[in-house]
C-alpha cells in the first residue's frame, strides 16, 4: 500500500489548508486511516483518523478546527485545517493501519503503511 500525502504549504495564522492523502489500494478489515504530524525536535504525534465505520477521532489540540473526511470513489482520505495556528507547523503524515481498534486510534505504531510527509507552516 502506497500513500501520498499533498496540500501542504506556507499559510498565516487563521487561514485554511486542505491536506489530501491518496491510497493506492481499497483497504479492507478492521482499518483505519490517520493524521500524523512531527514538528522539529518533537515527537510524532496523532491529530485525526477515521475508521472503516466512518467514525472520527481527534487529538484536542485541532477538535473544532480540523475536520477529517474519506472519499471512497477517489480512495483519499482529507483533512480540512481552519484557523490555524503557529502551533500546528509540522510536517504532517497519512497512515493506514489494518487492525485499529478505538484505544489505539493514536498510536503511531499501530499504524502499518506510512506516506512521505507534506510541509505545514503558519506564520504569526
Amino acid at each position: 500500500v502506497q500513500l501520498q500525502a499533498s496540500g501542504g504549504g506556507l499559510v498565516q495564522a487563521g487561514d485554511s489548508l486542505r491536506l489530501s492523502c491518496a491510497i493506492s489500494e481499497r483497504t479492507s478489515g478492521s482499518y483505519a486511516i490517520g493524521w500524523f504530524r512531527q514538528a522539529p525536535g518533537k515527537e510524532r504525534e496523532f491529530v485525526a483518523a477515521i475508521r472503516w465505520t466512518g467514525s472520527t477521532y481527534y487529538a484536542d489540540s485541532v477538535k473544532g478546527r480540523f475536520t477529517i473526511s474519506r472519499d471512497k470513489d477517489k480512495n483519499t482520505v482529507n483533512l480540512q485545517m481552519n484557523s490555524l495556528k503557529p502551533e500546528d507547523t509540522a510536517v504532517y503524515y497519512c497512515a493506514v493501519g489494518q487492525r485499529i481498534i478505538s484505544s489505539t486510534i493514536g498510536t503511531a505504531s499501530m499504524y502499518d503503511y506510512w506516506g512521505q510527509g507534506t510541509q505545514v507552516t503558519v506564520s504569526s
